[in-house]
């Protein structure tokens, strides 16, 4: 997958739309019964950013962003500032936010994840330095594991007992790409103009 580990500048999200989307197949029964099912396992996150800046550097800025991410070509980070904490978006994050799995003596490599409802979400994109990790509630010092932050792994020095608990807290982004291969720039007077919102997508990575 074709991905740059950049992130988009924070002011350039502010004023975005978005949300999740999911994937329902229904199909109506001649007795007008319904049979519904859905090929995704977990939900895809859509965005619009760019429709609030009126500042003609911040246009320069994304269009320039655009242009190294060749369009639609390469994906890169998003911060969700309203999806970005392994807890509350206004809380706090410990390291007994989130389950990563339960140990059983051999097993040190653990991926991270964020329970949403019934179904957990895969955490793959960490924010370098603000992983905390658990094991039986006990959090473990930053030398007791490691962290690949393109992936979201993390990796304890020591196996943890059968039976632990490990858990983890942490910031992450969401990997997403542009949807489209075309940015619209309306210069409205010298200093400033209008943008037409341009579509981000979450990608699989």
């Amino acid at each position: 997958m074709a991905f740059h580990e950049v992130s988009l500048p924070a002011r350039l999200a502010f004023g975005s739309t978005g949300g999740v989307e999911r994937r329902t197949e229904v199909v109506t029964l001649g007795s007008g019964f319904e049979r519904r099912s859905t090929p995704w396992a977990q939900g895809r996150r859509r965005y619009l950013i760019g429709a609030n800046l009126r500042s003609l550097d911040d246009m320069a800025t994304l269009t320039a962003f655009f242009e190294a991410r060749r369009g639609r070509l390469y994906g890169f980070r998003f911060r969700d500032f309203a999806d970005f904490k392994s807890c509350a978006p206004g809380g706090v994050v410990t390291a007994t936010d989130q389950p990563l799995g339960t140990g059983d003596g051999t097993t040190t490599m653990f991926a991270l994840g964020k329970v949403d409802g019934d179904q957990v979400r895969d955490i793959t994109k960490p924010v370098a330095g603000s992983v905390r990790v658990a094991v039986d509630g006990v959090e473990l010092d930053g030398t007791a594991f490691g962290v690949e932050v393109p992936t979201g792994r993390v990796t304890l020095a020591m196996p943890p007992d059968p039976g632990a608990a490990v858990t983890a807290g942490f910031d992450f982004d969401t990997p997403v790409r542009f949807d489209a291969d075309r940015i619209e720039v309306t210069l409205e007077t010298f200093g400033a103009g209008r943008m037409v919102a341009m579509p981000l997508i979450e990608i699989r990575v």
